[in-house]
């Protein structure tokens, strides 16, 4: 996937010490892919961060653009709430 991170987004992953590498791990290869509201998916995995937790990284994208746009990205530890089986 072609894809660009907003500015937003950039400033969301400095903020929340998210790696640009750990966003394009997901994005090339998601362990799932969910539709959102307005034409936005969310492409996630499970991912394991330095100090040993385990969290959900949650790329949001609007795919309707070229190239897709990553909208935002967060982690969160509450995985069951956001997969899907």
């Amino acid at each position: 996937m072609r894809y660009r991170i907003s500015q937003h987004a950039s400033q969301e992953m400095q903020r929340r010490n998210i790696s640009e590498e750990v966003v394009a791990q997901v994005l090339h290869g998601p362990q799932q892919v969910v539709v959102e509201r307005n034409a936005l998916i969310a492409c996630q995995s499970q991912v394991y961060f330095e100090d040993g937790c385990l969290f959900l990284v949650r790329v949001i994208v609007n795919q309707e653009v070229d190239p897709a746009v990553v909208v935002t990205v967060y982690r969160t530890s509450k995985i069951e709430k956001y997969w899907r089986e």
